[in-house]
Order: structure tokens, then sequence, then C-alpha cells
């Protein structure tokens, strides 16, 4: 199975970086293609342009004309998508929400005429890419049950359900990791392994 990683974290000795690794090692020991995009080393451009809001726009309708508008960036990122099979994202939590490179990806990609199609009514999103799941890991520093209680798993509602349940695709997976700054050694330890081990499997 051929999976890309959307990875974005600055940092490189970050927690999520570990987290990078251990899912890397797992899916290589289960014989998948890894295709990371590292969002933070591309010094991807988040910021949504006057040309890339015309390309959202025109999308759907004409193609060729929106393809014409996306930088070159955006344009290899499309080709590695329409070629995934599964998608992954890791990225901190920050204020309760994905950090800017992550927000800007979804906005940038997960558009008309690469993500999905609207029905011939225009009321319904449709699937697009060839995608069997997608999964969502994350770190936070915010209590697990506060962060459902207070903020309504936010990351959750606006990654999984806003977007990826809205476009039809069924699969979906999140892996929240709390209190990732007090947590122990042997625990962020054992975190590690769990993920290896759950991205060594032939089916994700």
């Amino acid at each position: 199975m051929k999976v890309v990683i959307v990875f974005n974290h600055p940092y490189e000795k970050s927690y999520c970086n570990a987290i990078l690794e251990a899912v890397t090692e797992g899916l290589k020991e289960a014989n998948h293609e890894v295709d990371l995009i590292h969002l933070d080393n591309d010094e991807f451009d988040p910021v949504m342009r006057a040309k890339d809001l015309k390309a959202f726009v025109t999308g759907s309708r004409n193609p060729e004309e929106s393809y014409k508008l996306l930088d070159p960036q955006v344009k290899d990122y499309k080709n590695r998508l329409e070629n995934a099979e599964h998608l992954i994202f890791i990225f901190p939590i920050w204020w309760e929400l994905m950090p800017a490179l992550t927000k800007g990806f979804i906005d940038k990609l997960i558009f008309p005429g690469i993500a999905y199609d609207f029905n011939p009514k225009g009321n319904r999103m449709m699937k697009k890419l060839n995608l069997s799941g997608v999964t969502m890991i994350t770190t936070m520093n915010t209590p697990k049950l506060l962060y459902r209680i207070l903020f309504g798993n936010a990351i959750k509602k606006a990654m999984l359900l806003g977007t990826f349940w809205k476009m039809g695709y069924k699969n979906r997976k999140w892996i929240n990791l709390n209190m990732v700054k007090s947590a122990s050694d042997e625990k962020r330890k054992t975190w590690l392994v769990d993920i290896k081990r759950k991205f060594a499997k032939k089916n994700l």
C-alpha cells in the first residue's frame, strides 16, 4: 500500500518526530511504500492567496484552468495525494487546533478537483482520491477529558468530521497522545512501541 504522511513540526527533536520515525518503521516492516510530505522542511506556504482561491472556485467546473493557477509545490503535493492509498497526518495540537502549515495544506489541497467533486446537483461532495483511509496522529499537553468536554475534541471535528467525513471517506482514525510534556520517559517509549506495532500491519 502506498502511504502518504503529511508531517508538521518545526523542531527536529520533538516528540512528533519520534512518532514519525515509529510510524515509518512500522509501515516499512509491513512493506508499505512511504511518501513523506514534510511541510516544515519544504517551507510550504500555507497562505490562501487570491490565485489559490480562484483555483478553488474554478476547480469543479474547469479543472484545467484551476490546475494552471496552482503553484509548483501544490501541484507536486496534488500528484502525490492522487497516488496515495492511505493518508496519515502527524502534528501537535496548538491552541486546540492544528498548526498553520497543516491548516494551509487542507486549504490548498483539499478542494474541488483534487480531493472531491460535487454531485450533478451541486449539493453533496463526492470523494475523488483513491484513499482507503485517513489517520490523524496528534500530541497535546491538555488533559484528554478536558479537551473532550470543554473543547469538544475540536481537532477531530475539524479534520475527520468537518473535512474527510463530509467528503465521504469512511475509514477515519484519530490517535491522540495527551499530557505529552509531563509524561514519563517510560510512557513515551511505550507509546512509540504501540504506534510502530499499529502501523506494522498490512491493513491500516
